[in-house]
């Protein structure tokens, strides 16, 4: 597994070893010592979640806040997804920024999203499968979210604004200037 830290500290792109063959390929998607040992973390992981999202579908930016914060490790199964993760800690140099990372069944490309981050991605193909490794579990009282189009964040989501598909609870979430961790 190759990992590069992104220029947002603590968020880091990982590229495991894919063994290709004719009969087809083979990949470790999660090592959890691996995992800690190259992130130089203790991440303890304790719930996996997966979606499947039509091309156009947008979910995002979400965020737990408090005791309920998550750190998550993200891939794409099937398909492709822009990727975008947003830096919430106050105290952190780049905090507001984000990045857009694609990431799809080809590239196996995985990044892992520590506390402190909102989250959403765009699809970008039909019947795309996102998976999601989270270090502490849902709590719906705890859900919060960035609305998706905020203009302090100028997030660039590659498609028309009439190609996105966006659920009515994400249409409704609340600017940058008025989050909270």
């Amino acid at each position: 597994m190759v990992v590069k830290e992104t220029k947002l500290k603590g968020c880091f792109i990982l590229q495991p070893q894919v063994f290709k063959d004719k009969r087809g390929y083979f990949i470790e998607s999660h090592n959890q010592k691996a995992f800690n040992d190259a992130l130089g973390l203790e991440i303890d992981f304790v719930q996996d979640n997966e979606s499947q999202s039509s091309k156009g579908v947008l979910r995002g930016l979400h965020y737990q806040v408090g005791d309920y914060a998550q750190a998550k490790l993200v891939r794409v199964i099937k398909g492709k997804v822009l990727d975008v993760v947003v830096d919430l800690r106050p105290k952190s140099p780049t905090f507001g920024e984000h990045l857009s990372v694609e990431l799809s069944d080809k590239n196996k490309t995985q990044i892992f999203i520590p506390r402190g981050f909102a989250h959403g991605f765009l699809v970008l193909e039909d019947e795309t499968i996102f998976s999601y490794k989270c270090d502490n579990f849902y709590n719906k009282e705890a859900e919060t979210g960035i609305i998706y189009n905020d203009e302090d964040l100028g997030i660039d989501w590659k498609l028309s604004k009439n190609e996105l598909i966006i659920s009515n609870k994400d249409l409704v979430l609340p600017s940058f200037k008025s989050f909270k961790l």
